[in-house]
C-alpha cells in the first residue's frame, strides 16, 4: 500500500493537512466530470420507483454552463429524484428508473449519465471508508482521470511500443512538487533551483505549497510504485503521460502563487545551462504560467528567455491562457512563435473526438498567433498537494484524498509536455522544430470545436509516434530580449508589505539592462555557480537531498533585502498572485 502524504515527508508546517499514516482511503459521494454516457444495470436490493422497476443511482452531467437546472429538470421528467446537485459539472446526482436511462441520456441539456455505483478508489485496498470524502472515483469510468486522458491521445500505444519517456528530463518552473505517492520513486524528482520566495523558509524550499505544480508533475510524468513493468494502462494504477520520464523541478512560485517575471526568466536561463548536468538531460520545458505582458514578442525579454531555451535544444512547452475571448492574444510567452502554445480540449465524456469541444475559458489569441494544438485539460484529475493554498481554499476539487480535479490550459500543456518526452524517449535526436511539426501534423480534427481556439487539433501521440521524422526548420524572425521587464509584467505584478514590485527592476530592486541580460542568456553565462546576473539566488553545488531519498538538491542560499522595500526576505508577506494560468476558481477548477 502507498505510503499516504504526512508533514514529516515535506507537509507545509502548519499549513498541512495531515491524513492518518498509512491509511488508504474509500469514497463515498459522487462529483463526476466529463463522465461518458452509459445505460446503467439495476442494483440489486434498490428501490421500486413509482413508474415500476428498480431505480438506480446515477450523475447527470449536463451541458457545460447549463447549471445544475437542465439536468435536474431532466431527471424530474424521468420520473427521477436528484439527491444532490453537483455545480463542479454542471449536474446532479440522482436516483431514476432504470428504464428511463436510455431517455434520460438524449434529454435536452444533459450531456451524460453513468452509473453513481461504489466503487474502490486507486490504491483503495483495504476496504476502509473516509466519511468527509467528497468524490467516489473511479478511474475506468471518470473521463477525466489520468487513465482516460493517457488512452485518449494515444500514450498507452507508445507505451505498449517501449516507450515511457525513461531517460528524459522534463523542467518543471511552477510552484514546487509536494511528496505524494505518485512522485516519490527514487529517481522521479530531482531538484533544481528553488528561486521562489518560498526558498528562505526551510519548510517549503522545494516543497508545492501553492498545489499547482504538484498537479501538473502528475500529469507529466506520475507513476504509482508499485506498477509493474507492462501494466501502466491499467486503470488501477495512477500513471502519467510518460512515467519513466525525470522532472526537474525549478520552483518560482511561492505558497500563495505569487512570482515576478524575472525571476520565471532566471529559472529559464537556469535550466538552459543546466541541461546537460550529470542526471539532467533536459529535453522539455513545461511552463504553466503567463503574463499580460504588452509589447512585442520580438523585444519581450520572458519571451525571448523560451526563444532561446528552444534554440538551445529544449522543446518548450507553454500554456495558452484561461482568458477565453476576453482578450485578443495569448498570454507571454505563448505568443512566442517557435515554443508549443497548447489550449485545452473539453472530452464530452466520450472516447472519441468528433464531439469534443474548446471550453469557454481556453484562450482564442489573435488572427496573428493562437495556439498551435489543443489537448485534454477540462476537469483533469491529478495528484493533490493536501495542505496546499489551492487544497485549503478549494475543497470542491478534491477527489477522495488523494487526488484533486482541475481545469485550465495549465493542465492541457502539462499533457503535451509528457507526449514530448515520449517522442524523445524513442527518436532522441530530433530538434524541438521536428517534435513541434509532429505533433502539430498528427493532431486530430475536431469538427464540433471553435476553429479559433483548437489549432490543429487534439494531440495525438500514437500517430506522431507512428510517422517518420519530419524535415522541419522555423523561419521566424528571430528576437532580441531588449525590451522592457514592466511591461513584460502586464498587470500582473507580485507585492510585498503593500508595495507592488513595478518597473524596470528585479525582485532585488536592482535595475534591469535588458540588452546586458540578453546577451548573456543567449551566451549561456547569465549564471555563474549560485549567481545570476548580480544576485546569489542558490547555492553553489548539486549536493544535497531530494524528499526521493537518492536524488540530489541543489543547495539554497539566504537572499539579501530587498532594496525597494528595505524588507527582510525571511519575514516578508507576500500577497496577489500574479500566476495567471493557475487561476484556481470554479470556472478552471
Amino acid at each position: 500500500m502507498d505510503r499516504e502524504w504526512s508533514q514529516k515527508d515535506g507537509g507545509v508546517g502548519a499549513r498541512a493537512a495531515v491524513p492518518r499514516d498509512g491509511v488508504v482511503w474509500r469514497v463515498t459521494s459522487a462529483v463526476l466530470a466529463g463522465a461518458l454516457a452509459l445505460t446503467a444495470v439495476a442494483v440489486p436490493g434498490t428501490a421500486l420507483s413509482q413508474r415500476g422497476g428498480p431505480e438506480v443511482a446515477v450523475v447527470v452531467r449536463g451541458v457545460e454552463g447549463a447549471g445544475t437546472e437542465a439536468a435536474a429538470l431532466a431527471v424530474q421528467r424521468a420520473g427521477g429524484e436528484v439527491t444532490r446537485e453537483l455545480g463542479l459539472i454542471d449536474g446532479v446526482a440522482a436516483t431514476v428508473p432504470a428504464g428511463e436511462l436510455d431517455d434520460l441520456g438524449v434529454a435536452r441539456g444533459v450531456a451524460g449519465v453513468t452509473p453513481d455505483a461504489s466503487v474502490r478508489l486507486l490504491g483503495d485496498d483495504d476496504g476502509r471508508f473516509d466519511d468527509f470524502a467528497q468524490a467516489r472515483y473511479s478511474a475506468s469510468d471518470d473521463y477525466g482521470s489520468i487513465y482516460h486522458v493517457t488512452r485518449t491521445i494515444g500514450a498507452h500505444d507508445v507505451w505498449s511500443d517501449g516507450f515511457r519517456g525513461r531517460g528524459i528530463g522534463i523542467a518543471l518552473i511552477d510552484s514546487g512538487v509536494a511528496p505524494v505517492p505518485g512522485l516519490t520513486t527514487s529517481g522521479k524528482i530531482r531538484n533544481g533551483a528553488d528561486l521562489s520566495f518560498d526558498s528562505q523558509t526551510d519548510n517549503l524550499a522545494y516543497i508545492d505549497a501553492y498545489g499547482h505544480g504538484t498537479h501538473m508533475a502528475g500529469i507529466m510524468a506520475g507513476r504509482d510504485a508499485n506498477v509493474p513493468q507492462g501494466s501502466e494502462n491499467d486503470p488501477k494504477y495512477f500513471v502519467g503521460v510518460a512515467p519513466d520520464a525525470h522532472v526537474v523541478n525549478v520552483k518560482v512560485g511561492a505558497h500563495n502563487g505569487a512570482v515576478d517575471v524575472s525571476q520565471v526568466i532566471a529559472g529559464i536561463d537556469w535550466v538552459v545551462e543546466h541541461r546537460r548536468d550529470p542526471g539532467m538531460n533536459i529535453r522539455v520545458l513545461n511552463l504553466s504560467f503567463g503574463t499580460d505582458g504588452v509589447q512585442d514578442t520580438r523585444l519581450d525579454p520572458l519571451s525571448y528567455a523560451v526563444e532561446t531555451a528552444w534554440k538551445k535544444g529544449i522543446v518548450v512547452v507553454v500554456s495558452g491562457g484561461n482568458d477565453g475571448t476576453t482578450r485578443s492574444s495569448l498570454d507571454n510567452p505563448a505568443r512566442n512563435p517557435f515554443v508549443i502554445a497548447v489550449g485545452a480540449g473539453d472530452l464530452r465524456g466520450t472516447q472519441g473526438v468528433d464531439d469534443d469541444v474548446v471550453p469557454s475559458f481556453s484562450s482564442r489569441g489573435s488572427s496573428s498567433r493562437r495556439v498551435d494544438l489543443v489537448a485534454p485539460g477540462k476537469s483533469v484529475i491529478s495528484l493533490r498537494s493536501p495542505g496546499s493554498t489551492v487544497d485549503n481554499d478549494h475543497p470542491e476539487g478534491r477527489v477522495g484524498t488523494r487526488f484533486f480535479r482541475g481545469s485550465g490550459t495549465s493542465q492541457a500543456a502539462a499533457v503535451v509536455s509528457g507526449a514530448a518526452a515520449l517522442l524523445l524517449s524513442q527518436r532522441p535526436s530530433m530538434t524541438p522544430d521536428q517534435v513541434k511539426r509532429l505533433l502539430v501534423s498528427t493532431a486530430m480534427p475536431m469538427p464540433r470545436a471553435d476553429a479559433n481556439g483548437r489549432g490543429a487539433g487534439l494531440i495525438d501521440v500514437k500517430r506522431a509516434h507512428e510517422v517518420p521524422v519530419p524535415g522541419y526548420s522555423q523561419s521566424f524572425a528571430r528576437g532580441s530580449g531588449v525590451g522592457s521587464l514592466e511591461q513584460a509584467r502586464g498587470g500582473s505584478y507580485a507585492t510585498l508589505n503593500s508595495i507592488p514590485l513595478v518597473g524596470e527592476q528585479d525582485i532585488f530592486g536592482a535595475p534591469w539592462v535588458g540588452s546586458t541580460w540578453a546577451r548573456a542568456s543567449a551566451g549561456e553565462s547569465v549564471w555563474n555557480g549560485g549567481r545570476w546576473l548580480t544576485h546569489d539566488l542558490t547555492g553553489t553545488c548539486w549536493c544535497g537531498s531530494s524528499f526521493a531519498g537518492s536524488s540530489n538538491t541543489w543547495t539554497r542560499s539566504s537572499w539579501r533585502e530587498a532594496s525597494w522595500t528595505r524588507s527582510s526576505w525571511r519575514d516578508a508577506s507576500w500577497t496577489r498572485s500574479s500566476w495567471r494560468s493557475g487561476s484556481w476558481d470554479n470556472g478552471g477548477w
